[in-house]
């Protein structure tokens, strides 16, 4: 089958035999993948992988050993293999299991390929109203549900998004609905173009005010953006982090200690509601779509969601 291999930091196309599923897991064939920030930081090194790539996904169950029943069936996956079994896992915190694999980003290949497996237990059915184009988005969108599972979020409350991009667009429609004095910080106009058409407000980064917002999220995944939200959090504060980069960042802490900030790190989120909110047409996420490539342009369109201002771009077998 056809994939995309990350390799030395470098992604190309290769051809490999097709996985073989077990008796608890699922052989999908792909329908549509994304690439998110994370795929484009561990092209920068973020952490060390060599394999396939990818954990964006919407993909059709094609042979399921263990349950026929899921055979034919649109799907879409959690990411985190817990193992059930260490403290974590029985602590009822399976997304911080002690030997966890991670799709397509820490010892497990991904989706980024024809096929590909995934235990049954982390599969949910796509609804049969939910396009692939939207169903696609549902691990980023839950990612961002996570955020009003971590945080209370009351309408009174001044909260600040920095970040327009892929994953701070879906933050902003997933916020927008608490009715809190929401805000996003957005540099490029297409980006605030989308937001707008939500009715979100959008700032430039330089026009960002020191410590007014009650709440900030950063999903810029760039140094910058968490020096804008320190500026951007009154004392007492939260700072939400959304975002994963490569290479370190200084901080000093002393100002956190004497104002009192609350630093929240957010990762993956809760499928159910993020499906519920693409069923419901509550939240739209199609319009962030930039392009689609197919697998054997891979490097092309790595190199098209690289670019400054670009939203989801997508892969197709």
């Amino acid at each position: 089958m056809e994939c995309l291999w990350l390799e030395d930091q470098k992604i190309s196309v290769k051809n490999v035999p097709p996985p073989t599923p077990t008796k608890e897991e699922a052989l999908i064939r792909l329908l549509l993948a994304g690439i998110c920030r994370t795929d484009i930081e561990m092209l920068k090194g973020y952490r060390p992988f060599s394999g396939v790539p990818g954990h964006e996904f919407v993909g059709e169950v094609m042979h399921a050993p263990g349950d026929s029943s899921w055979e034919g069936k649109r799907v879409v996956g959690e990411i985190n293999l817990s193992c059930g079994e260490c403290t974590q896992c029985r602590k009822g915190r399976p997304n911080h299991c002690e030997i966890r694999t991670v799709l397509g980003i820490a010892d497990r290949d991904g989706v980024f390929a024809e096929s590909f497996t995934l235990p049954l237990a982390n599969l949910h059915q796509v609804p049969l109203s939910v396009p692939d184009e939207a169903a696609v988005f549902t691990e980023p969108l839950a990612a961002a549900c996570q955020i009003l599972e971590q945080v209370r979020i009351r309408t009174t409350d001044v909260v600040l998004v920095i970040g327009a991009g892929k994953l701070g667009q879906l933050i902003a429609r997933a916020l927008h609905r608490t009715g809190c004095a929401l805000q996003v910080a957005a540099k490029h106009a297409r980006q605030k173009q989308l937001l707008a058409d939500c009715g979100i407000a959008a700032i430039e980064p330089g026009q960002v005010s020191t410590g007014y917002a009650d709440l900030v999220v950063e999903a810029s995944g760039t140094p910058e953006g968490l020096d804008l939200a320190r500026k951007a959090v009154r004392p007492q504060g939260t700072i939400v982090l959304k975002s994963t980069y490569s290479g370190a960042k200084d901080l000093d802490l002393s100002s956190w200690v004497v104002d009192e900030i609350t630093l929240v790190g957010s990762r993956c989120g809760p499928f159910t509601p993020a499906l519920r909110l693409l069923e419901k047409s509550l939240v739209d996420p199609i319009p962030l779509v930039e392009a689609r490539y197919p697998l054997s342009k891979g490097d092309r369109a790595f190199e098209q969601a690289q670019k400054p201002g670009v939203l989801k771009v997508l892969l197709h077998p």
